[in-house]
């Protein structure tokens, strides 16, 4: 079988979990329907409005969305094909909430299931728990019949091999000629991936389900958790009020619980705009106070991407620095629209 048909194969088989854990669909109401996710999620978006225009729970909506780029290889921020640690291990996170219930669950540093943000769902309602975490969270994947998968293709274990044999010039580890390294490794290895993708739905009845599905920063130390399987952190949402959840540096939303504080900001009457950038003043306020998170300009190092969508159907996006899109679809189109800013132009080069 060719690496081709196979990946083709494994992906297919891996969408039949998705049906683990999800709640049979409804009628629909009469509610316009809107769903937004990051710039890498515009096919998500077009699914999940396709599921719950069908009666489709909000949550199963949004998951069934991000597992498209979940089971893409060619996506090397999440799911099959991401990065992986600096062992060449693959590591996934990912985290979902549930607004009729106020439910959520998570899953942390878990190897070898494609689709982590089914996973999540699975925690939430077949245990007591909110997260878990590596080995445990494999058992219980395995547990509920989600099949193992190598999650490291040939196409990200290439990258990941450069950037060991170019990341220490002294060390034993010879890299090829510049001239036989692939143009998608060179594309790859120019910024460190913290990719991710997350998903907000709005059903046709006024309720919100969202998710954040990612395989986490690449080359990571092992184990190391970003905010994306972490409640508050990388997505919030209170049905009554809005949904929220963030792409790009996990540890500064970990150290602001970032989500909780826009869906808060909206919750106490704020635009979804403005929520997002009061979040991202904080953030640049707070964090460049260590040496560690500030640049030598003085600006913050390292940027996060936020996604935001209101009870009543409104949305925005915003990061700290400029150039960030996100994808919306309203019920009749998806499409991508830029977020806005905090600052007005790109970060300095040097730290």
């Amino acid at each position: 079988m060719s690496r081709r048909h196979f990946v083709a194969s494994t992906a297919a088989a891996s969408l039949g979990t998705l049906a683990i854990g999800a709640e049979p669909p409804r009628p629909a109401g009469d509610r316009r329907p809107v769903a937004i996710s990051s710039a890498n999620g515009l096919r998500a978006v077009e699914r999940a409005i396709e599921l719950v225009k069908a009666g489709h729970d909000p949550l199963d909506a949004a998951i069934e969305g991000v597992a498209i780029v979940e089971a893409d290889p060619k996506d090397h921020s999440v799911g099959l094909g991401g990065l992986p640690n600096e062992d060449g291990v693959v590591e996934l996170d990912a985290a979902v909430m549930h607004g009729p219930t106020h439910a959520g669950g998570a899953v942390a540093s878990l190897r070898n299931i494609v689709h982590p943000a089914a996973v999540a769902r699975v925690v939430m309602r077949r245990s007591r728990h909110v997260l878990l975490v590596g080995e445990g969270a494999l058992r219980f994947a395995r547990a509920h019949g989600f099949p193992e998968v190598n999650l490291l293709t040939d196409e990200a274990r290439q990258i990941w091999l450069h950037w060991k044999e170019t990341r220490d010039p002294k060390d034993d580890w010879v890299p090829p000629p510049d001239e036989k390294v692939a143009a998608f490794i060179r594309e790859a290895i120019e910024p460190r991936v913290t990719g991710t993708i997350h998903c907000s739905v709005l059903d046709t009845h006024g309720d919100l389900g969202c998710t954040t599905t990612t395989s986490g920063l690449s080359w990571k130390i092992p184990g190391r958790v970003g905010d994306s399987p972490i409640l508050g952190a990388g997505l919030y949402l209170d049905n009554e009020a809005g949904s929220a959840g963030s792409t790009g540096v996990g540890e500064l939303n970990l150290l602001n619980l970032s989500s909780a504080l826009i869906v808060d900001g909206m919750r106490r009457g704020l635009s979804p705009k403005d929520a997002i950038m009061d979040v991202c003043k904080t953030i640049a306020a707070r964090c460049t106070r260590d040496p560690l998170r500030r640049r030598k300009d003085g600006r913050l190092a390292g940027n996060v991407l936020f996604y935001a969508l209101t009870k009543d159907g409104k949305y925005a996006g915003g990061s700290i620095y400029p150039g960030a899109k996100m994808a919306v679809h309203d019920g009749d189109s998806a499409r991508l629209v830029p977020c806005d800013s905090l600052y007005d132009r790109p970060p300095a080069t040097d730290r």
